[in-house]
């Protein structure tokens, strides 16, 4: 057993995260009882103050984490909880890998985390590494139907690193979307705070008054690459903060869905989809590497986002490097 009591931060793909499956998401091998013994004496605690097992977490709490006890060594000839196949699924989905980070290309229609419906998602993928602290963890998501780049950290120390660089927005995330019609301004900041209603598979978020009970403050930058006549644009969006659906919400707020989006389009950007997926690539990702130096990590356009480039048009070499340089208010 580690006598050593840390300190870690809740990530950004855990906001909402009941704390007890918290632990057991980081140590497997913890019973429900011993997570359960540890918070109600007091040596686990959040933000400095005592927590349930029920309790939700909020991304960037900081998780006072006591001695967690040794992993029970394995059966040997006990099965792999992954097939071949998985595993080799899994790891021909990787864009870079290191001994401290790896950095996926998701496929749109992949899950990051399980559910009560789910039962393939990249979470159950990660056993391809292998299982305990060999085992990747999850530093951000990204919605089921958005493409592109997912970071992972190897061991509980990069995975801290790279969750304290998402909750201190300090990674400069750029997705591409194409949308509905032609914003205007081309370019700019939307700062609007977003709130969940609904449940499950009808779960949507909604503009609301930042002082509303629930309400979440929610800023993206905008800029557009290219149009397509006044019918669609294709833009870059960068979020600061990392609400759920935040870039889907924002666009249906501005007046310009994503297109694809079955969730948050409307009637006139439906027709105007047509058979397209939803539009929107988790096109690159920067920030400092948790063993010094610079990440950046870039995902090719997925098979969605080319038929929607097709169908418009648009051509990847009209992207200018920092398609933000000289937005107002960008970070």
């Amino acid at each position: 057993m580690s006598r050593e009591v840390k300190t870690l931060y809740v990530a950004e793909a855990e906001d909402g995260i009941r704390l007890d499956r918290w632990f057991k998401r980081r140590w497997p091998h913890l019973s429900h009882v011993q997570v359960q013994k540890m918070a109600r004496s007091g040596q686990i605690r959040v933000d400095g103050s005592r927590a349930r097992p029920e309790d939700r977490l909020t991304a960037g709490a900081a998780v006072r984490v006591p001695p967690i006890p040794d992993p029970v060594e394995k059966i040997p000839g006990e099965r792999p909880t992954l097939s071949d196949r998985d595993v080799a699924y899994a790891r021909s989905l990787v864009l870079f890998e290191d001994d401290m980070v790896i950095a996926l290309n998701k496929p749109a229609g992949l899950a990051v985390q399980g559910g009560t419906k789910t039962t393939k998602h990249v979470d159950r993928l990660l056993s391809a590494w292998g299982e305990g602290l060999e085992r990747p963890r999850l530093v951000h998501r990204l919605d089921r139907d958005t493409s592109g780049v997912l970071l992972l950290g190897k061991g509980p120390e990069a995975a801290k690193r790279l969750s304290g660089a998402f909750a201190r927005r300090q990674a400069k995330k750029t997705y591409w979307a194409i949308v509905m019609g032609a914003p205007k301004p081309g370019a700019g900041q939307i700062d609007l705070a977003l709130k969940k209603s609904g449940i499950n598979d009808f779960e949507i978020m909604r503009p609301a008054d930042p002082k509303e009970h629930g309400a979440e403050p929610a800023e993206t930058a905008f800029a557009t690459i290219s149009r397509a006549a006044h019918r669609a644009s294709w833009m870059a969006l960068r979020p600061f903060t990392g609400r759920t659906h935040q870039l889907r919400a924002h666009m249906k707020a501005m007046g310009h869905p994503i297109l694809g989006d079955p969730k948050y389009g409307d009637e006139a950007s439906n027709e105007l989809s047509g058979p397209l997926k939803l539009q929107l690539h988790a096109r690159r990702i920067e920030l400092d590497h948790p063993g010094g130096g610079k990440l950046i990590v870039e995902a090719p356009l997925s098979p969605e986002m080319k038929a929607g480039f097709a169908h418009f048009g648009f051509s990847e070499d009209e992207a200018e490097q920092d398609p933000f340089a000289g937005v107002k208010r960008i970070r």
